[in-house]
């Protein structure tokens, strides 16, 4: 279906790639670091269990969430689908060529609608935290011990935060618009020293995921937004199976 993200940059340096994407070279696995972790009596066998499947969970079942809602809105809104197509053509041209880290860099609409539909449609709806010292909220004292449940998904439609909440509109993540706006009006991610460590890897999978499907397919819909009845869960799931049809474009990009 589509041609994936070249693994060597432009010099066909592996290694050079790697810092270009993580800062250094030959950065330590998350394995290994967990495996040193144990040597050193810091972890066992079932603490090492439960970071791996952390790591599976968060980076595939959230991810699928996230896309899911991706391509019913891209399927419902044709003028958005149409701007990002007009982007991927300035990116790729007519070369078919596999997708390299700079053009996921490039992809500046992309990004903007991606986080558009995170705002909307959370992953993860809803988080909890245990306070470890009481704290002051507003007109209330929140004691020690609390924990306290943060909706997610009813933040990002809160009218104060988004103007016309239910609107799918990606211009609200044009930097001037999100510099108006408090830094925790927006956590698809969760925020502070337990946010999602993988949020920026994460970002990198949808757009490549949805670049890639757009320059093969035009994104038709099938199940509509007013079709979506959530169910309880910790991922934001709907009930009933979600429907997008994919037509294959006459001159793929």
């Amino acid at each position: 279906m589509g041609n994936g993200i070249n693994l060597v940059n432009e010099t066909g340096d592996k290694d050079d790639y790697e810092s270009e994407i993580y800062g250094k070279k030959k950065r330590t696995a998350m394995l290994d670091l967990l495996i040193s972790a144990e040597q050193e009596g810091l972890i066992d066998n079932a603490g090492i269990e439960e970071e791996v499947d952390t790591f599976m969970f968060e980076g595939h079942d959230t991810t699928a969430s996230g896309l899911t809602y991706c391509l019913i809105l891209f399927a419902n809104y044709p003028e958005i689908q149409d701007n990002i197509l007009t982007e991927l053509k300035e990116i790729f041209g007519e070369t078919k060529r596999a997708t390299r880290i700079e053009d996921l860099n490039a992809m500046r609409y992309l990004d903007r609608c991606i986080k558009e539909s995170l705002r909307l449609y959370p992953p993860i709806p809803f988080i909890s935290r245990q306070i470890n010292e009481e704290v002051q909220l507003s007109n209330y004292t929140v004691p020690t011990g609390t924990i306290c449940n943060i909706h997610i998904y009813d933040l990002h439609r809160r009218e104060n935060l988004f103007p016309n909440p239910s609107v799918f509109d990606p211009d609200r993540f044009l930097p001037e618009n999100m510099a108006k706006r408090h830094c925790y009006a927006y956590i698809p991610f969760s925020a502070g020293p337990r946010n999602c460590i993988g949020q920026k890897f994460a970002m990198m999978q949808m757009k490549l995921f949805v670049s890639e499907i757009l320059r093969n397919f035009k994104l038709i819909p099938v199940t509509r937004r007013s079709d979506l009845k959530f169910q309880a869960d910790i991922v934001l799931r709907n009930s009933e199976p979600v429907y997008v049809k994919f037509e294959k474009r006459e001159i793929a990009i």
